[in-house]
């Protein structure tokens, strides 16, 4: 890799799932790995401890946020954003262009970057994709995103390919910035990480020739990895594994490879099965705090007046602090009066099911028996769409 402290190692294969080893400037993760969310340096509702006590490697944090509040100047003049947040594992940050990109009465996309109103104070913004890289260099994640247009599903042709275009013109532009201040040839900028990563992004919609081609451009600015972004927008299923089946061929094997913004656990085996070693998502958080639980039986949804006096844990068959020692009784109890320990115990549940669903998978690929635990996955997943969910 080009930078000493950033280096991606496959130590199995099977078929086409990967295992792996990602070491950073603060410390190594395995692969396939997830990602849990902490947006503006916080995963709600849990700790640190709490993240460290399931197991978390690696948190993803969100560039716009921390931008806008408290900023990325002083997150930079506090020592960077590991040491504003207490965290010294591995941090990853988005580019704040998905949050841009949503705001689409607030915003105006031309080739210079986005044009914004900030939701919190209305006031006005340029990001740029060297503006994008700054902001992230003085955060000092351990891995940078680089900025990029994401459409909606569903686009024209016309539309994916002006907008995988415009992406890997910016890449571009943010390839050159980084390396510009890897060589201290930015003033103003506060580079807290000096080992800081930075991933390209592959864009193309949802048609196969745009993936190929943006895959082919984008590694040719040779960055230290790759995300396959611009998916689970509202495509269906099928069609998002058909566009990372394009897509991993592409890219180089020595590389990791990151799809963004996925997803529900069976997305996650899919995903795998084709090539990719990293995800994020806010589901297991999100829906923790709307009382939906994931178990190994299907969503449950703990509001429900069906567990009143359910003695039974969330899952018998999960090791998580929640499932231990509380019952569904309880936490349909905590949920329907609006007590805070009901969002910690069941996001607590939730991000160990996913870190545990990969824990298994990279067991899996390590002994040779992923389409085993795949099918075997798929199969359970039939059976409780046919049976209906965990409830």
């Amino acid at each position: 890799m080009t930078d000493a402290c950033f280096e991606f190692r496959l130590t199995h294969t099977d078929a086409g799932a990967r295992r792996g080893v990602l070491r950073t400037a603060h410390g190594t993760l395995e692969t396939p790995a997830f990602m849990p969310v902490g947006t503006q340096g916080v995963v709600k509702a849990v700790t640190n401890g709490q993240l460290e006590g399931l197991g978390t490697e690696i948190l993803l944090s969100n560039t716009y946020h921390l931008y806008l509040r408290p900023g990325d100047d002083l997150i930079a003049r506090r020592g960077g954003l590991h040491r504003f947040i207490g965290w010294n594992r591995p941090i990853l940050t988005d580019s704040g262009g998905y949050q841009v990109f949503s705001l689409a009465d607030r915003r105006i996309i031309d080739e210079e970057g986005a044009r914004f109103r900030s939701h919190l104070d209305g006031s006005a913004h340029l990001l740029t994709p060297e503006k994008a890289t700054d902001i992230q260099a003085q955060l000092g994640s351990d891995i940078a995103m680089v900025l990029d247009e994401c459409l909606a599903h569903p686009s024209d042709e016309a539309a994916a390919r002006q907008s995988m275009e415009r992406t890997l013109r910016w890449a571009r532009r943010a390839r050159q910035r980084m390396l510009a201040l890897r060589g201290g040839e930015v003033d103003g900028v506060v580079v807290t990480n000096l080992q800081q990563a930075q991933f390209g992004i592959v864009q193309g919609s949802v048609y196969p020739h745009l993936r190929e081609a943006s895959a082919h451009q984008t590694v040719e600015l040779n960055f230290e990895a790759y995300a396959i972004g611009g998916l689970s927008v509202g495509e269906p299923p099928e069609v998002m594994y058909e566009m990372v089946d394009r897509t991993t061929p592409g890219l180089p094997v020595d590389r990791a490879r990151y799809l963004m913004g996925v997803g529900t656990p069976d997305d996650l085996v899919e995903a795998v099965a084709r090539g990719v070693d990293m995800f994020d998502c806010v589901l297991p958080t999100r829906n923790a705090r709307n009382g939906q639980l994931f178990t190994a039986d299907g969503r449950l949804n703990i509001k429900n007046a069906r567990y009143a006096e359910d003695e039974r844990p969330p899952d018998a068959d999960c090791q998580c602090p929640t499932c231990r020692t509380c019952s569904r009784a309880y936490l349909r109890h905590l949920y329907i009066t609006n007590e805070m320990t009901a969002a910690t115990l069941n996001t607590l549940h939730n991000l160990h099911f996913y870190l545990d669903t990969l824990r298994r998978i990279r067991d899996a690929i390590a002994f040779g028996r992923f389409e085993s635990f795949r099918i075997a996955f798929r199969q359970r997943l039939s059976r409780r769409l046919h049976d209906g969910p965990g409830e």
